[in-house]
């Protein structure tokens, strides 16, 4: 597969080359998009009054006042219907109150307990425990080997065995023998509470409050109402069998068993929602109107820690969401130049990408715009650095990385590189392209959410640098004009894609790493 795509994109690139000839209305507008203009906005989304731009924050939300004020005044349509936002929920849990009691016996939060932040609110009672060990299964072992827990206490220990090796990472999947792991693993089997027991009490008090998660809310089932807990409350429960607890779980001795005891777990909590939202703005097309071209970036970071660090997040990603300012900008000079897009553009800049690609995620899985008649995902994260392999190249300042233009359509690569050749002549560097890229950028920006739909996309980067979420990631650090560039090659592609006269072929099978 690999060696026939590679034959026929020698072959057919020359032919698109020749036939492309530089537009010079198309170059007046593209030159609208300008490195004095990049720095009036970068220096606003990455100011102090953004606070770093958190998912969810008053920070992200006057950054995203500012995109849709721009969408605005640009003309841009709404893009979901009548509005400039999609608005998807957040949700996080408090705790109001917790109690653990063995045998009569009360015990102390913080110094003998601490509730998981996945409980639900219940009072439960159970008159003995089963000792399941580690609590893992996975191909090595299973430590529930004979045991039938549905409806019942279980008794896990924290870590492994000294001799456990993990299996191999699978991607989206967390490793048996982690806490979240051990959970699933118990809540799978039916048990209705879990005490997980540590070495490591007592702990210092903190608020007992969830972070903002996206799939918090309403989940398909609850998981066991969870405690960690001291080897004071294992050896209420346990006896004198407690007595050698950790020196038989160091030897691999410790025997699965079950213990009579009155136990009491009690736990409440509160539930919060918020909401966050994606921007987006729409520019019709002509003759195509109805099929898509999608520009997008993320223009959330990751806020501020305490009231006086600031991570300002210039270059990851305001840098990205500053291309998409400019480049709807300059789509909207082409139409007025009677050169517009034949297919509709759609800008989106999303949220919650530092949280786990979340904007991306729901817009992908809730779409606006049908994806299977979405061309193409345009993806920007990151152009105003010069990434750290490029400090001394000659070419430092006239270089992008470009991601995934090598999948799922064989027609994207060739159609980037005539682009490039006829407007631009940067150095495109597709280093990443390689799905076993141990840095696995592919999957780490807010595109992959199209490509796993089907969507070809490609995604700009400029690598890796010293301020990389770092406070000092600030606007003064930008070389605005090589960031212009890169945003000009967006340019011309985009409009490349808008008017081709078929979609992108999508004939390509998404390739994984091993393990994925």
């Amino acid at each position: 597969m690999v060696r026939k795509f590679i034959a026929c994109t020698l072959l057919l690139a020359p032919l698109l080359v020749q036939a492309q000839k530089k537009d010079k209305a198309l170059v007046k507008v593209a030159s609208g998009i300008s490195a004095e203009d990049m720095k009036k906005h970068l220096y606003i989304i990455a100011s102090k009054e953004m606070e770093g731009r958190d998912t969810p924050s008053p920070g992200l939300e006057k950054a995203a006042n500012y995109i849709e004020d721009h969408f605005k005044s640009l003309g841009l349509l709404p893009g979901n219907k009548d509005s400039y936002r999609q608005n998807y929920p957040l949700y996080r849990d408090s705790t109001l109150s917790s109690s653990v009691k063995v045998n009569g016996n009360t015990f102390e939060v913080f110094k003998d307990f601490q509730p998981a932040n996945s409980n639900y609110t219940a009072d439960i009672r159970f008159s003995e425990t089963v000792f399941a060990g580690y609590g893992i299964t996975d191909n090595q072992r299973d430590d529930y080997t004979n045991l039938d827990v549905a409806g019942k206490l279980v008794l896990i220990l924290d870590g492994t065995p000294a001799d456990y090796k993990a299996p191999a990472a699978v991607r989206g999947q967390v490793s048996p023998a982690s806490a979240v792991g051990k959970i699933a693993n118990a809540s799978k089997r039916g048990a209705a509470a879990v005490l997980v027991v540590y070495n490591n009490f007592p702990r210092r008090a903190t608020p007992q409050n969830s972070n903002w998660s996206m799939r918090g809310g309403y989940p398909a089932r609850q998981s066991p109402l969870t405690f960690n807990i001291s080897a004071a409350v294992a050896a209420g429960i346990m006896g004198e069998d407690a007595k050698t607890f950790f020196d038989k779980a160091k030897a691999g001795t410790l025997v699965v068993k079950t213990y009579p005891a009155q136990i009491d777990l009690s736990y409440a909590k509160s539930s919060s929602t918020t909401y966050v939202s994606n921007v987006l703005g729409l520019l019709e097309g002509t003759d195509k109107k109805d099929e898509y071209v999608v520009l997008s970036s993320h223009y959330d970071h990751v806020g501020k820690r305490g009231d006086s660090v600031i991570y300002y997040g210039a270059d990851d990603d305001g840098s990205g969401t500053t291309g998409i300012l400019e480049l709807a900008q300059a789509f909207v000079e082409a139409k007025k130049a009677g050169k517009g897009p034949r297919r509709s553009i759609l800008f989106i800049t999303v949220s919650g990408e530092e949280k786990g690609l979340w904007g991306s995620e729901y817009y992908a899985n809730n779409p606006v715009y049908p994806l299977d008649k979405t061309t193409v995902d345009l993806n920007i994260d990151m152009i105003g650095r010069i990434g750290t392999e490029y400090l001394k190249d000659k070419d430092s300042t006239n270089y992008v990385y470009i991601i995934g233009d090598d999948k799922l359509s064989s027609e994207l690569a060739p159609i980037t590189d005539q682009v490039n050749k006829t407007y631009v002549k940067m150095k495109l560097d597709r280093k990443y392209n390689d799905p076993n890229d141990p840095n696995r950028f592919y999957f780490r920006s807010d595109h992959y959410n199209f490509a796993e739909k089907g969507v070809p996309i490609i995604f700009y980067f400029n690598g890796v640098h010293a301020d990389y979420h770092k406070p000092t990631d600030t606007p003064d650090k930008i070389n605005y004009p090589m960031m212009a560039k890169r945003a000009q090659l967006v340019f011309y592609t985009a409009m490349e894609m808008a008017n081709k006269e078929e979609m992108l072929k999508r004939d390509i099978k998404l390739e994984k790493p091993k393990g994925f």
